[in-house]
């Protein structure tokens, strides 16, 4: 018997809702109830417990996804389960879609080596500091950097309060002399050993990450391999990213050359050298660096944040490596996994055209003004007009805000963020901050704009 579910919407909202319901041809029986109010958004878990009384043999309930409220006592009251839809009435089908899905992110099989590059200039506290930065944005390990001729006399005393705060540690460094003190401190890793510096990994535990001797020289890596293997340590190879223009593509050759060649052995891939020397947003640049890894089974990644462009690196490659994994357990592409990599546009930016919010402005009777996005543009309707413009300046003359500061900041806001969105195709909700995926350090608003929206100015629906 399949699951009947009970639609609550408003009257605005009402016949929209009918039509997409009929289009998706579900397998759940479903009845839709117009609760009498007009905006669906304005909806309430206490408004539905003082109308709703009769729940019409409904198995589940669901409410407009902008319903405010705690639903986990109004299921309570009416006997029912009672739950959010999404926000979009045109994502009803989506919806649905990745509810039977339920992709997971939570697994991952790359470890993040995050790297201090400046870390002789840094206090010991400021060292911890930036260690702890990295770990809440995803880093497993904190890669030490040293510094060519540069004094970092107290590396041993980072090391070891890094330890004792419970972080893996490796040390970077060019020099045979930093890399033996690191790993005598305790350090886990040293980047980088070649076939020349094989006789430090003797001197301590620390896990070793092989580089080349000479930048292309593969042979001198198949001995250094051959010789650890035969002491049986275990080790890590790192046959070099090169920059675009300076061995990129000759470098990914090395890599699928290395796996063939060693199909079981631990391998890292250094990203710096593609997200820091590319003026592009990293956010793609790490989705498919992530995606090689996936492809290559390379499990480690050494990231930075040095470029002020690459201020996100760690967090974006947080992201796509949990991506990319489920992606791979599902045998399937990287896509409708996860928006957090979608950082400047969206897969459906626009749910309504023109057409169909001019109907919606049809049955407004109220002088609220609402703002809608669609691929023509911006949309500024009320009971007394519907406008539409690219830019929000053009809209001036209409709005008649000209004595009234509160709402002519917050439509300043509203239609700030909507010009944004059109611009570049990214969803648009009133009253609702832009969503950046991963690329920013805050994604909601911390500004109640209620605070300067005067009373009678409403949501969409």
């Amino acid at each position: 018997m399949s699951e009947h579910i009970l639609f609550l919407t408003g009257k605005l909202a009402e016949k929209q809702l009918h039509g997409i319901l009929a289009k998706m041809q579900p397998d759940f029986t479903y009845t839709v109830l117009q609760l009498g109010v007009k905006v669906a958004a304005l909806m309430t878990a206490e408004m539905i417990a003082r109308r709703l009384h009769d729940t019409l043999g409904a198995d589940r309930i669901l409410v407009p996804g902008r319903c405010r409220g705690d639903l986990q006592v109004l299921s309570e009251q009416l006997g029912v389960p009672v739950s959010r839809g999404p926000e979009e009435l045109k994502d009803l089908p989506q919806f649905f879609g990745k509810k039977a899905q339920q992709i997971d992110i939570s697994q991952y099989a790359v470890k993040i080596f995050a790297e201090i590059t400046d870390a002789p200039h840094l206090s010991v506290g400021q060292i911890i500091q930036q260690a702890q930065y990295y770990r809440q944005n995803g880093a497993d390990v904190i890669d030490i950097g040293c510094l060519p001729s540069t004094a970092f006399p107290h590396m041993e005393e980072a090391i070891q309060a890094l330890k004792q705060d419970g972080f893996l540690v490796s040390v970077d460094s060019l020099a045979n002399e930093d890399l033996l003190r690191g790993g005598k401190a305790g350090a886990d890793y040293l980047l980088s050993l070649h076939e020349s510096s094989l006789w430090i990994a003797d001197e301590v535990a620390a896990t070793p990450i092989l580089i080349p001797e000479q930048h292309e020289d593969l042979a001198s890596l198949d001995r250094a391999i051959a010789v650890l293997q035969a002491k049986n340590r275990a080790f890590i190879v790192d046959p070099i990213l090169d920059p675009i223009h300076f061995g990129f593509t000759a470098s990914i050759v090395r890599y699928h050359q290395v796996r063939q060649r060693h199909p079981e052995v631990e391998m890292m891939l250094g990203v710096g050298n593609i997200t820091e020397l590319t003026h592009a947003d990293t956010v793609g640049m790490n989705a498919l660096l992530l995606g090689i890894c996936s492809e290559l089974d390379i499990n480690h990644i050494l990231a930075t944040e040095v470029s002020k462009h690459a201020c996100r690196a760690i967090k974006e490659a947080d992201v796509a490596r949990r991506i990319m994994y489920a992606a791979k357990s599902q045998q399937t592409l990287p896509k409708h996994i996860n928006p957090g990599l979608m950082a400047l546009h969206e897969t459906a930016p626009f749910p309504y055209q023109q057409e169909e919010i001019q109907e919606l402005a049809a049955q407004i009777k109220d002088p609220s003004f609402r703002i809608q996005v669609s691929s023509d543009g911006v949309h500024v309707f009320n009971r007394d007009g519907f406008y539409s413009a690219t830019d929000p300046f053009d809209f001036f003359p209409n709005l008649h805000v000209e004595t009234d500061g509160g709402h002519a900041f917050y439509l300043g806001v509203e239609l700030a963020r909507a010009e944004i969105a059109w611009q570049l195709g990214k969803r648009f909700t009133q009253d609702q901050a832009l969503n950046w995926g991963c690329a920013t350090q805050v994604t909601e608003s911390t500004v109640d704009l209620h605070t300067f929206k005067p009373a009678g100015t409403t949501l969409k629906k």
